[in-house]
């Protein structure tokens, strides 16, 4: 996966607090532990593959995620309109 994004913490933090506060299923934690250490480590490409396959895994409740943490969308978006 080639994702070309620079991942700022203080977006992170509002994406797990947005996500905390109104997303209450529990189906979302394993995408807050990515979340939360792809904070600690945001260079971390292995990080940036894993928050991305945890977040496909989630299924109809990726709206709702979406919603509530669009920086997400930013990071996990991989330049869509390259050839």
């Amino acid at each position: 996966m080639n994702i070309d994004h620079n991942i700022r913490a203080k977006d992170l933090e509002e994406a797990i607090a947005g996500l905390k506060l109104y997303v209450q299923d529990d189906s979302i934690d394993p995408l807050l532990s990515a979340l939360e250490a792809l904070k600690q480590d945001p260079g971390n490409e292995s990080l940036l593959v894993s928050l991305s396959d945890t977040f496909n895994a989630l299924g109809v409740i990726q709206g709702a995620v979406l919603t509530y943490a669009p920086y997400l969308s930013v990071i996990l978006s991989n330049n869509l309109f390259e050839d």
